[in-house]
């Protein structure tokens, strides 16, 4: 049986969803001067050789788990070709700034009504800055349509001049929490007194959150992670999620595992409602010195195995020879701040790893053609659990 009589595709379509302007912050508020800025980042972007971020590929990573990973991995993958989306659909540019994409990539998957979607970082240069928020959704029925349009998340805050990019989503009851970084450029003084003496990146990355009750118009809510405990970078927003894209709470609150900036400390975020943040450091993921360094935290599983007890960080390292890397490590839930056993190789599912029709599925854009835009969907059929008993 071939994958798309799997995924049940045919010509029949379901559901028509409407090409409008989604977002409730609709209209930037934005200078003039604010919109230069905007050109000139995107010029930037658009100009950054295709040679100095050509050796990400995603077959470097949830394609390879080494040899005999244990029980508790959740893959490896394969990539499907035939569930691939390829964007043709120019998006709409509300800044006007003549704004267009090459590439795709960092999505997130979502299952709604059975209907897949996925929300994309879309780029004018492979890992640029200048890059908005895409929606595209698969039906069994018919395939994918691509809902461009205007972007789902774009620019329209000053502090989010330079880019808006790399969401991820969850459902709590009957809402969507998308959690997104948004990219500015403060000037001196100011970054100075945020950073406190940490690394001056030349930017900010700020989390912001977005809501939404079905997934077509989102408000936005604002920064989620101060800057007391960013010092102006802070990535990124990983929470448990289930299987199906449900955000989880670990002993009674959820939680929000920070991996990269906040002068170089790792946080945890706790919250009731997804809404308001209290932030501890804690740090709760450490190396080997033969692997290397963390660089960030792609996405949090939870419920991904039988007994429940246990969870599972994908990560995205740096190795002793500079080159980067990709892990999973392994939780109990009662004790999310000491790994049971950490191993090489992992999905880096940027948006979270999800379940639809019976498989596990990633998505990512790196390795389309230069001349295309295209997203390819992975998959892993099988059935982690952990065979060792680490209580």
């Amino acid at each position: 049986m071939t994958s798309n009589q799997q995924w049940g595709v045919d010509q029949q379509p379901k559901i028509a969803y409407d090409h409008e302007d989604r977002t409730e912050s609709a209209q930037p508020r934005l200078s003039e001067e604010d919109r230069e800025t905007m050109r000139q980042v995107y010029k930037a972007a658009i100009e950054i050789p295709v040679s100095q971020f050509a050796n990400l590929s995603e077959l470097d990573f949830c394609v390879n788990y080494g040899n005999k990973p244990s029980t508790w991995r959740i893959g490896p993958f394969s990539i499907d070709k035939s569930l691939t989306f390829t964007k043709t659909l120019r998006m709409d540019d509300p800044t006007e700034i003549g704004w267009e994409s090459t590439i795709l990539g960092n999505p997130t998957l979502i299952e709604r009504d059975e209907d897949l979607h996925m929300f994309y970082r879309a780029y004018p240069g492979k890992e640029s800055q200048s890059t908005r928020i895409g929606h595209a959704v698969y039906t069994p029925q018919k395939g994918w349509d691509d809902l461009s349009g205007p972007p789902t998340l774009y620019s329209t805050e000053p502090d989010e001049i330079n880019s808006v990019e790399d969401a991820k989503i969850y459902k709590v009851d009957d809402t969507y929490y998308m959690f997104y970084n948004s990219v500015w450029t403060p000037d001196a003084e100011f970054s100075a007194r945020i950073r406190q003496g940490y690394r001056d990146w030349g930017i900010f990355v700020v989390t912001k959150l977005a809501v939404s009750k079905d997934l077509i118009h989102f408000e936005k809510k604002g920064q989620v992670v101060p800057y007391s405990v960013s010092k102006g970078w802070s990535k990124g927003a990983v929470l448990p999620r289930d299987p199906y894209g449900q955000a989880v709470k670990i002993n009674g609150k959820y939680l929000m595992f920070l991996s990269e900036g906040c002068g170089d400390a790792q946080f945890i975020g706790y919250s009731d409602d997804l809404l308001t943040w209290e932030f501890k450091q804690q740090t709760y993921l450490k190396l080997s010195p033969d692997m290397g360094r963390v660089a960030e935290v792609a996405c949090c599983s939870v419920n991904f195995e039988p007994s429940g007890k246990y969870f599972v960080l994908d990560i995205f390292y740096m190795d002793a020879n500079q080159k980067y890397q990709a892990a999973q490590a392994l939780y109990l839930i009662d004790d999310p701040t000491r790994p049971l056993a950490i191993e090489k190789g992992g999905s880096l599912a940027w948006g979270g790893l999800l379940k639809y029709r019976g498989e596990w599925i990633v998505a990512q854009g790196w390795d389309s053609p230069t001349d295309r835009q295209d997203m390819y969907l992975y998959k892993y059929s099988g059935f982690p659990h952990v065979e060792i008993d680490f209580e």
